[in-house]
């Protein structure tokens, strides 16, 4: 039984090693993964980020939390939001999704 187990061990084993179409297949795999998983979600992101640098007095935006309002003013960081007639909040501009043009488009059923 012995003997076996080391016949097996000697003679068995690939000579080669690591090979070339290894490697290959492994570029492969992360290349499917960078142009399916991470260059859309930074085309994603990018275009986040624009829409938050465009922010302007009068626009009227959903937050993630889901309240809809008018912008009034915009900070560095910040956006104080009009929800109703003399009632404002200040949010973080990061917690702004959707302008309510882009609600529109969606197909939602937004009262303007």
């Amino acid at each position: 039984m012995l003997n076996l187990i080391l016949l097996q061990a000697a003679g068995g084993a690939p000579q080669g090693g690591f090979g070339f179409s290894s490697l290959i297949m492994i570029v492969m795999i992360i290349a499917i993964f960078y142009f399916f998983m991470i260059a859309p979600q930074q085309k994603k992101q990018k275009k986040i980020n624009a829409f938050r640098d465009s922010l302007r007095n009068g626009d009227k935006v959903m937050t993630a939390g889901g309240i809809y309002g008018r912008i009034r003013e915009v900070k560095d960081n910040t956006v104080i939001l009009e929800i109703a007639d003399g009632v404002r909040i200040k949010i973080d501009k990061n917690s702004i999704y959707q302008s309510m043009q882009d609600v529109a488009e969606a197909g939602a059923d937004v009262k303007k």
